[in-house]
């Protein structure tokens, strides 16, 4: 069933359970890489063994494949370091050391559906800054989710994340977005990381959505590296951090279904 004001498909039940089913080894894999990720191993390493843990469930990697400018995202996974924002390109000779932050963001197709999230990891001693940083994100994350209800609106997601980073001097990136999720990887709506409460479309049972805060200590603006057409960083060096979950909104409240 499709709400026709913007084109959003309401999901079925049996279309949910289909997405549950994608978004628990999502967050598995997220969850097991709190013991794969440490210093002295590469940004392919993680992208091997969360490949490996797709395949394992005879599911496919959502995000390998995906149309970009030049060419196609080369990799099962995006991971980005430090002040890399989003689309980090995995690579053999990209050695994570002490005090790196390094964002995961992983997707899965099951049975035609689709379910993506997000992480950032800490590696080794971080600074109090890093720190901050991710525990903000995070809380910005969790903070938008809970007004993913029925009855609220987008706008009240958007304000929760924005108000969460802001009040402690971080900013949110407003170049990149969350968005619907299911039968495609991105549909609509797009969920914005600022705006007014209040305001924007109705959240209705049957919506499935995948809330994204990108959050950098610096300025919100961000810039694609030139040499790969994917990656993208703060264009003033600063850190970012990224934290996702893809929620169901349901008749009594929200169900959070990457959360292992």
């Amino acid at each position: 069933m499709f709400f026709k004001k913007q084109n959003i498909e309401l999901k079925t039940a049996r279309e949910i359970e289909k997405i549950r089913v994608a978004s628990k080894a999502v967050g598995e894999i997220l969850q097991k890489l709190y013991d794969v990720i440490k210093s002295g191993i590469t940004t392919k390493d993680i992208d091997v063994f969360s490949e490996e843990y797709i395949r394992s469930l005879k599911m496919v990697p959502a995000f390998l494949g995906v149309k970009g400018v030049s060419y196609p995202f080369p990799s099962s996974t995006c991971v980005s370091i430090n002040d890399e924002v989003v689309h980090g390109i995995p690579n053999a000779s990209r050695v994570l050391k002490d005090g790196d932050i390094v964002s995961v963001d992983v997707g899965v197709i099951y049975e035609g559906y689709y379910s993506d999230a997000a992480r950032t990891y800490a590696i080794g001693s971080v600074s109090s800054i890093a720190n901050k940083l991710i525990n903000i994100t995070e809380a910005s994350l969790n903070q938008g989710i809970a007004e993913a209800l029925s009855g609220k609106r987008l706008g009240d997601i958007s304000y929760a994340i924005q108000k969460t980073v802001e009040d402690v001097g971080f900013s949110v990136v407003r170049d990149f977005v969350g968005h619907g999720i299911g039968r495609c990887l991105h549909e609509e709506p797009q969920i914005p990381n600022f705006g007014k409460p209040n305001m924007g479309i109705r959240l209705l049972p049957g919506m499935v959505l995948a809330i994204e805060p990108m959050v950098n200590v610096g300025g919100y603006e961000v810039c694609t590296v030139v040499d790969n057409d994917w990656t993208v960083v703060t264009k003033d060096g600063s850190l970012s951090a990224h934290f996702e979950h893809t929620i169901a909104i349901m008749e009594d409240g929200c169900e959070i279904l990457t959360k292992v």
